[in-house]
């Protein structure tokens, strides 16, 4: 696939952290999940340095206690490097959503027994200026080839972890999910995407966040 200006820049972590998804899904992708979490794709500041979806650093470093070496991308944007565990610069939607994990949940573990985070796509897309481009800014025609082999991908993902319930993380991804399983037997369902954008995820994401999951019949740790 190619993509065209305003797209400079491509980063596949998949490839250059390529150890550290493996160690993530080696510790927590195993045995059937009742909740399938989906985001829409990398953001520079998080699963673009660590591989792991919503990936802060400091939350995949301390709290999934995933460790190893990330290498670079082949064309890095001069603005916006990888540095993998030693980038100093958080990511406040992994922050938001790995911390009510942590709050809800304590341990990896228990989050894990119930729920599995991915994203639909794994690739992170960049301006020349550095600014993040998402996958649904991205014209038809690039657009059609990508989504239709991330679409493969989430149905191998889902029948893998052969989840009860299918959630977006934002609009878009629920609208991904019902066009690939409306017809399934699978609760779908939405919660507020954490994005700092968000006025609403402004006030009080992980409230909200638990209020919604709640309302979908999935039983959430704590008041």
């Amino acid at each position: 696939m190619t993509f065209a200006e305003p797209v400079t820049h491509v980063y596949n972590p998949l490839e250059y952290a390529g150890e550290m998804v493996s160690q993530f899904l080696t510790k927590h992708a195993s045995g059937p999940k009742r909740v399938l979490l989906l985001g829409m794709n990398p953001g520079p500041w998080g699963m673009a340095q660590t591989g792991i979806p919503f990936g802060e650093v400091g939350a995949v470093r301390d709290w999934l206690k995933i460790r190893a070496p990330i290498e670079t991308p082949v064309d890095e944007h001069p603005k916006r490097p990888v540095l993998g565990l030693k980038c100093e610069r958080s990511e406040v939607s992994g922050a938001r959503l790995w911390g009510w994990a942590r709050e809800r949940y304590k341990t990896p573990a228990t989050f894990f027994k119930t729920f599995f985070v991915t994203n639909y796509c794994p690739l992170c897309f960049l301006e020349s200026s550095g600014r993040n481009r998402t996958p649904d800014r991205l014209p038809a025609e690039e657009a059609g080839p990508l989504f239709e082999a991330c679409d493969e991908a989430l149905r191998s993902s889902v029948s893998l972890i052969r989840p009860e319930i299918l959630i977006g993380v934002g609009v878009f991804a629920e609208k991904r999910l019902k066009s690939l399983f409306a017809d399934c037997d699978l609760k779908i369902g939405r919660i507020l995407h954490p994005s700092p954008a968000s006025p609403i995820a402004n006030r009080g994401w992980a409230a909200r966040a638990t209020a919604e999951l709640r309302a979908l019949g999935i039983a959430i740790p704590g008041r």
